[in-house]
């Protein structure tokens, strides 16, 4: 399994890199799309560069207590993604997206917090329940996430079911680590 990771990881780096193996170095196999035996080139090579995106964190479930958010049963891995005319999309370890609060950085969202909207199912009702908030601190415990939040409107009141936590665009102004570790799977200029 720990090969299927580095192989996945340097995939993504190489990605994110804007690295392009000539064809001449690449020797077709039976993983290797042909053309008459001979490689076939598939997209061109882009220079990498940064793309505001946005991030999603989904959790089994969500509560607002007091000046805290606490989401149960967080996934692993958090969605990112882009808009036009990029869109991209992708993947970035939850974990890794809890970094971008530390202190060591100049761009630590610890000094300029992102707002989300946080999105919760109500089972009873078929219905979904909203709060604007601001995020702060957030501490990882297993699969469970807390943040410490200023609501900035609405309620989770009556929500019992799935989250999905959509924080601000990254990014902006200066580019994050979490970007520059994504797994990113599609995109266009």
């Amino acid at each position: 399994m720990n090969s299927l990771r580095l192989t996945a990881a340097l995939f993504a780096a190489v990605l994110l890199a804007g690295i392009s193996v000539s064809s001449s170095a690449q020797t077709p196999t039976a993983a290797t799309p042909t053309t008459q035996g001979k490689a076939k080139t598939v997209g061109k090579a882009d220079k990498p560069h940064v793309v505001p995106s946005m991030i999603v964190l989904n959790a089994r479930s969500a509560k607002l207590q007091g000046k805290q958010l606490i989401l149960d049963g967080i996934s692993p891995n958090a969605i990112v993604f882009a808009d036009r005319p990029v869109r991209a999309a992708g993947h970035a370890l939850t974990a890794h997206v809890i970094e971008e609060w530390g202190n060591n950085a100049p761009d630590s969202f610890a000094k300029d917090p992102p707002n989300a909207t946080v999105s919760v199912l109500n089972k009873a009702k078929a219905s979904v329940v909203d709060a604007v908030l601001t995020l702060r601190a957030p501490k990882l415990e297993g699969d469970k996430l807390t943040f410490d939040v200023d609501v900035l409107e609405g309620d989770l009141a009556g929500a019992d079911g799935a989250v999905s936590v959509f924080m601000d665009i990254i990014n902006l102004p200066s580019p994050r680590r979490t970007s520059h570790r994504s797994a990113w799977y599609a995109g266009a200029n």
